[in-house]
């Protein structure tokens, strides 16, 4: 009879499929040739150490001060440890590129292509962040601004019973078909968050377009709990793939073999959180057009932040926006590039070059963290800066907190990006849409309950600490 201790001895690494694989042996007395045989066929494939030196990969980005010099160094630092990743075949670094993380994490404006795998870190929680362009014609911007306040949805959680758009049957069912989707939880919050755009970067813009005086509508957001946990169950399969098939590389860029259930079915319900999500950009388009009363002259979106293949191999796009039409299924116009509030949202076409992989920026970036760009503005107000930032467009805060990681200065210089997608090659300007005003969150955390609680306990503290002080200047007095 054949034992683990067997197995063992034979070299071949333990595992679940011990049981399975002992008892077919036994069951049909293998030994011998036929035994080794049979092994070939269901022990694990070998351990993929990483590679010994980084795939090389397009730089598409420049730098003209110290900040951003140092930014770009630690960009450079973590694709220089992320392109070790075995699966990995090529790569590039767009103008907006911005650290996410920890060293080997794939930076924001960052393209990673992989054979055979997806790695849900490289696509990271926000799945299919993307944007919806919708042409009003003339209508007046600020009715459109006023109108979409009164409709969009920002901020935590998702919308009351009576305020919420009816989930397609479709979704649903793809959803309750995929065991990556088929939870309550998600149901749930496909339901709750279609039409609202969550917090952060995400932005409700309207301008007017510089080629024809159109005013147009651009939401910018993602799936917001839908994608969130979605991204959490596929981290959680990719480190069980991690263990047994390369432990060495890191566990944020451990992967799904494309080639296995698992693999196909989170293939399957990236396609759905995608349909999802330019469902939850429809809804508010179709709404704010409707009150409106307004006729919809041209409507087109793009995400950037997604998983795209062509054939074996699957781009893994964090913040860049996809050119080549074998990307985008569904194209109907060109794409969109959003800087920042106060900079027109560039339209722009074009295709796969020698250094793009098929990809352009999809933003300004940042160079500097949230935390660390406030404290490079202590000294003014938020009310100033607010001012001062926003001058001449209608900016506003969904609650009324102004958030200072979101105004211009918090982003790239808008005009460098611009001219290094044109030294670059990345892609053609043929439109811009110059800024009337938007829509963001603001700091919303700022009245958040555990906010509140955290200041209380302060203020306590501070008072405790004050009446002892003044018991020991009590008694020294006497």
């Amino acid at each position: 009879m054949v034992t683990g201790k067997d197995l063992l001895e034979l070299g071949l690494k333990p595992g679940k499929w011990f049981k399975d694989a002992l008892e077919h042996i036994n069951a049909n007395a293998l030994e011998g040739e036929a035994l080794h045989a049979y092994l070939d066929t269901v022990k694990p494939a070998p351990e993929l150490p990483l590679l010994p030196e980084p795939v090389p990969y397009h730089e598409n980005i420049r730098a003209d001060t110290a900040v951003e010099q140092a930014n770009i160094d630690y960009v450079k630092q973590s694709m220089a440890r992320l392109m070790r990743t075995p699966t990995v075949v090529s790569g590039a670094i767009m103008p907006d590129a911005c650290p996410a993380g920890p060293l080997g994490t794939i930076p924001v404006g960052g393209v990673v292509a992989a054979r055979g795998a997806i790695h849900p870190g490289m696509h990271s929680a926000d799945i299919c962040c993307s944007v919806m362009l919708t042409n009003l014609g003339k209508t007046d911007p600020k009715t459109v601004l006023d109108t979409a306040q009164q409709i969009t949805h920002f901020g935590p959680g998702g919308r009351e019973v009576e305020h919420q758009f009816a989930l397609p049957a479709d979704i649903e069912a793809e959803m309750r078909a995929n065991p990556f989707l088929n939870s309550e939880r998600s149901l749930k919050m496909a339901r709750e968050h279609l039409g609202t755009q969550g917090d952060g970067n995400h932005f409700l813009y309207v301008g007017v377009s510089a080629a024809t005086g159109d005013t147009v509508l651009v939401t910018h957001h993602g799936s917001r709990g839908v994608g969130a946990v979605l991204y959490g169950h596929g981290m959680k399969v990719a480190e069980f793939f991690r263990r047994d098939i390369s432990p060495d590389t890191d566990p944020a860029n451990a992967w799904i073999p494309t080639n296995t259930p698992e693999g196909e079915n989170y293939w399957a319900a990236l396609q759905t959180v995608r349909k999802w999500t330019k469902q939850n950009h429809l809804v508010l388009h179709d709404a704010i057009a409707e009150k409106l009363e307004a006729a919809v002259q041209q409507r087109y979106w793009n995400e950037h932040n997604f998983v795209f293949r062509d054939g074996d191999v699957y781009y893994h796009a964090k913040g860049a926006t996809p050119l080549d039409p074998k990307f985008l299924p569904d194209i109907t116009g060109p794409r969109i590039i959003p800087l920042n509030m106060a900079q027109p949202i560039l339209i722009v076409e074009g295709g796969t070059t020698a250094n793009n992989l098929g990809f352009a920026p999809h933003g300004a970036g940042r160079n500097l963290s949230r935390t660390r760009h406030k404290y490079s503005k202590a000294g003014k107000t938020d009310e100033q800066l607010f001012a001062e930032e926003t001058q001449g467009i209608d900016a506003r805060f969904f609650f009324n907190r102004i958030d200072i990681s979101e105004l211009p200065s918090a982003y790239k210089n808008a005009e460098d990006v611009k001219q290094q997608i044109a030294d670059f090659n990345l892609a053609t300007v043929i439109d811009e849409i110059l800024p009337y005003g938007c829509i963001m969150a603001g700091d919303w955390e700022q009245d958040a309950p555990w906010r509140k609680k955290k200041l209380a306990k302060k203020a306590a503290e501070a008072a405790a600490a004050a009446d002892e002080q003044a018991d020991g200047s009590a008694l020294t007095v006497e």
